[in-house]
């Protein structure tokens, strides 16, 4: 996406394997380098795409050489990283934007302006199985999406969250179901799947008077509001469908010009990554009291 910018010029790209990052470079007449911090003084910005346990390496060389990141999600491997990472972009004055990909979705920026007062959330995010992004739970890997999204319409940390989940085919938990309510009495349901047999993106939110509807895919928003004489009137909404990509992109460099901090910054998303590893606690909290009820009961 960067070497489409007319705004960006792809100057380098990193892969400790030698022969992935000249073949890439290649591509884009750009520099093949392995070693991240090889870019000092040669790059204004960078993106880290690399696995999560890596980001807190690799962005925190990149911000103390100057260097503005935008980092794939989740922003880290942990709390402890993530405030380590905000720190220093805050300590160097550096731009520290967080790839929450759906924000960008035109469908959830037309959602975020006509959000009032949210009251429930239903949110169903079905993958099917394939072997990337297996280092993470599901929770991490796709529910971290529509939980970074809750939090910002509903400008508040969770109250309360109960939460379930299983593993399938991979070592982390594949699936789950969680429940978040938040003090003012707002309750999120969201359900995320990387076994599906099917690929499902879609968000229900309900607030006073009104029912919307998206679905992250198609990019559109069906909008049910009760109107005088409790009539029922539908819209859908007016959304111009785009390439989310490029739209976190131009965000990210919108701030890269004008320094103003961006809408997934670090900051929300640390606030995003406590959400997720509380959820994951919550599920593993499930999990050893489902182990004891196989362990009591259960016979093949």
């Amino acid at each position: 996406m960067v070497h489409e910018s007319e705004r960006a010029q792809l100057c380098a790209v990193v892969d400790t394997d030698a022969a992935r990052a000249a073949e890439s470079a290649a591509l884009y007449h750009a520099e093949a380098l392995t070693d991240a911090r090889a870019l000092a003084g040669k790059v204004d910005a960078a993106i880290v795409a690399v696995p999560t346990t890596a980001h807190e390496a690799v962005a925190l060389a990149l911000i103390d050489a100057g260097i503005d990141v935008l980092v794939e999600k989740p922003i880290a491997p942990d709390l402890e990283a993530a405030d380590r990472l905000v720190a220093a972009a805050e300590r160097h004055g550096r731009i520290l934007q967080v790839g929450h990909l759906e924000r960008f979705n035109p469908a959830v920026i037309e959602l975020e302006k006509r959000t009032t007062l949210p009251l429930f959330f239903e949110i169903h995010r079905l993958n099917l199985f394939s072997p990337r992004s297996l280092d993470v739970d599901v929770v991490l890997d796709l529910m971290i999406h529509d939980v970074d999204i809750v939090l910002a319409l509903a400008r508040a940390a969770p109250q309360e969250i109960r939460a379930a989940g299983i593993r399938i085919l991979s070592e982390k938990v594949d699936i789950a179901n969680v429940r978040l309510q938040f003090p003012n009495g707002c309750v999120a349901n969201l359900t995320a799947s990387r076994v599906s047999t099917e690929r499902v993106r879609k968000l229900r939110l309900f607030q006073p008077q009104q029912y919307l509807s998206l679905d992250y895919g198609r990019q559109d928003l069906m909008v049910f509001s009760v109107g005088a004489g409790r009539q029922i009137g539908f819209e859908k909404a007016p959304v111009t469908n785009a390439e989310p990509l490029k739209l976190q992109l131009d965000a990210f460099l919108d701030s890269l010009e004008t320094r103003n901090s961006p809408k997934c910054s670090g900051s929300a998303a640390r606030q995003t990554l406590g959400a997720a590893l509380a959820i994951l606690d919550k599920i593993k909290e499930h999990s050893e009291v489902v182990s004891r009820s196989v362990e009591a009961g259960w016979k093949p």
